[in-house]
């Protein structure tokens, strides 16, 4: 490999940008490893405790902002882009429906890490096949990379507001992943910040998360509440959640961005479950065997059945109230677990109902 001439990096890099294409991947971009401005911002945050519960974020230091440092030999991480939005319910309307569950849009199919990693490492074993034996080492959200940071330098899209990453031509509804190498590959352009003076983000967030243009404090965030937090949702903070159960996509949402998303054709990312049209009430009636079934193989599974209680029931608690949803909440009104005690006490308190009380 040694011996090969800049005009045959570039043609490589030209090469894996087809072949990446040809899996299905919606772009892919190639960068280097310099993630100084990444770095400083990350520590600042972290400095501010904006993380909240999220210890992970800190626990490796700066290999997560060091590529090199992660995977020895690194000089280039290959990012690829893959749309996620699925055919659905309209989310206004879902939104706008008390009786029905929100569920973010990325995690109504399947688990999307498998079916990225796959592909990422298609695409590694077709380099192989052209140049031989190489470092490498694929990352779909399975180790300390600054996914978003990296993908942004390598022409992928922009960090909006929001602190998502958008595309011109696709807005922000997809899924990120990398190929961290030791191939010289030359390397593309960053791209340009077109929010402007938007701030539609900012202004739609249920919590008021994003507290300044960038900056997300995720202690406030719902996607945050209702997947990364594993104790109690702070009560000041239930009423915001509204029906959403799992993540929100607000901010995505109002993105003006995102006007130019294209559906998915992907049917590993199609709606499972009728999770797009689900009730909060059927929610509420999985017990744990039935939760694990009909979340294998999804995102939602990580979350376990006490957090999605906890989750259904603060959405029937800011629902209208209704004798079957006292009775779907008093079902679990002296469930062993403490955490879902209090979640359905406040719920049915919200309802204007007596609660059983075993504590």
């Amino acid at each position: 490999m040694t011996s090969r001439t800049p005009h045959d990096w570039a043609a490589l890099a030209g090469e894996i940008k087809a072949w990446g294409a040809a899996l299905g991947l919606h772009k892919v971009g190639i960068t280097d490893t310099d993630l100084g401005v990444a770095e400083r911002r990350l520590e600042q945050w972290l400095a501010a405790g904006l993380h909240g519960a999220m210890a992970y974020m800190a626990r490796h230091g700066r290999r997560r902002s060091r590529p090199a440092d992660l995977l020895p030999g690194t000089l280039r991480v290959i990012c690829a882009r893959l749309d996620y939005l699925p055919p659905a319910r309209d989310m206004v309307a879902v939104l706008a429906d008390p009786a029905q569950a929100f569920v973010s849009r990325y995690a109504l199919g399947r688990d999307y890490h498998r079916v990225l990693r796959t592909r990422l490492q298609r695409l590694a074993t077709r380099i192989g096949e052209r140049i031989g034996p190489f470092g490498h080492r694929v990352f779909v959200d399975s180790a300390p990379v600054l996914e978003k940071p990296l993908a942004e330098k390598a022409g992928l899209g922009w960090l909006g507001k929001h602190t998502n990453l958008i595309a011109r031509d696709a807005g922000s509804w997809f899924f990120l992943g990398e190929i961290y190498t030791d191939l010289p590959l030359p390397i593309d352009a960053p791209a340009g910040s077109h929010c402007g003076r938007c701030r539609a983000c900012l202004d739609v967030c249920p919590t008021r998360a994003i507290i300044a243009p960038y900056q997300l404090d995720a202690r406030r965030c719902i996607s945050y509440l209702t997947i990364e937090l594993d104790g109690p949702i702070p009560e000041p903070l239930r009423a915001a959640l509204g029906n959403r159960v799992y993540g929100c996509d607000d901010c995505q949402l109002v993105c003006p961005w995102n006007r130019f998303a294209r559906h998915t054709t992907e049917a590993d990312f199609l709606p499972r479950h009728g999770l797009d049209q689900a009730t909060l009430i059927q929610l509420i009636g999985w017990d744990e065997p039935e939760f694990l079934r009909r979340t294998e193989g999804s995102a939602i599974r990580r979350i376990g059945h006490l957090r999605w209680l906890r989750n259904v029931a603060i959405g029937l608690g800011n629902g209208p109230a209704s004798e079957p949803a006292r009775r779907a909440l008093q079902a679990w009104a002296t469930h062993p677990s403490a955490l879902i005690r209090e979640h359905v006490q406040w719920a049915l308190a919200r309802l204007g109902a007596p609660s059983a009380r075993s504590d």
